[in-house]
């Protein structure tokens, strides 16, 4: 389903972390639980959310070994159809069932959005755990059980808890600064890769995706949760502060290396310093 079989699952796991220089994992990873979390937490940690080549009007690949050059070798960042099915490629390989799943993002108020997300689900033993590594800087750091509706789960400073709806919908919700939010609602109907080109293909070149356009990178930091949008870096902390302040152009290649751990190339980050100091 994944292609997980041509994932380098040596390099990815030097990625995130879990491998020695020579990719070496830290002994036998079985598809158990204890391997999920350490994998989804390790995975989150390492790669930052990113859609700096819609930005640079570049196509976004979705085939398992584009989305490792990018990702792992490059040591790049991507947005939630590259994370997850880069995530689900290594579960995949590791021996997990893995599906994915549609998501509607809930976090503009009222306002209907189309499914745009992509969501995976982990099956373990008979038991769903939702996994995500690609909703940015709110998103969960690690796996949230399913079978047990609305209990709430402790990552770090921030709560989360998944609620059902009617016809089967389930929602990730978010507590901070005192008051629940909805993330993003999904459904029980499975997505394939196949699903995830079509939506990527929308999110990546259509007008009204809020990737088109402007600058967004993410990460889902331990104690604070990190985000640049636009010009506006965000650092938002579990009991509802926010910091936030304007980026320059001149400073914007060193942020992204210092907060992300991003490094462009020297063509690319000439673009990205150009396109950000056009709207002055």
């Amino acid at each position: 389903m994944w292609n997980g079989d041509e994932l380098d699952l040596g390099a990815y796991l030097v990625r995130i972390g879990m491998g020695g220089e020579d990719g070496t994992p830290p002994g036998e990873l079985r598809p158990d639980l204890e391997t999920l979390y350490a994998v989804h937490r390790a995975h989150t940690a390492a790669i930052p959310f990113e859609s700096l080549d819609v930005l640079l009007g570049r196509p976004v690949a979705l085939e398992v070994k584009a989305i490792e050059d990018k990702l792992v070798h490059a040591r790049r960042g991507g947005y939630c159809y590259e994370q997850n099915s880069l995530l689900a490629a290594a579960l995949e390989r590791i021996g997990f069932e893995v599906s994915g799943r549609g998501a509607r993002n809930r976090t503009r108020g009222d306002a209907l959005l189309p499914v745009t997300h992509a969501v995976l689900i982990v099956t373990i033993e008979g038991q769903p755990w939702l996994c995500d590594a690609g909703f940015g800087y709110l998103g969960p750091r690690e796996p949230l059980p399913l079978a047990r509706p609305g209990v709430e789960v402790r990552q770090g400073g921030w709560t989360y808890a998944v609620h059902p709806e009617e016809d089967g919908i389930l929602v990730l919700r978010t507590l901070y600064g005192g008051a629940w939010r909805d993330l993003y609602a999904f459904s029980p109907q499975r997505y394939h890769p196949v699903d995830y080109v079509l939506l990527n293909h929308y999110s990546s070149s259509h007008p009204l995706s809020s990737f088109v356009g402007q600058t967004i990178v993410q990460h889902p930091g331990e104690a604070a949760r990190v985000r640049l949008v636009g010009r506006e870096l965000t650092r938002l902390y579990p009991d509802g502060r926010a910091e936030t302040r304007s980026v320059a152009a001149d400073e914007l290649l060193a942020l992204l290396d210092r907060e992300f751990g991003i490094r462009l190339s020297e063509r690319d980050g000439a673009e990205l310093v150009r396109i950000h100091r056009s709207g002055d």
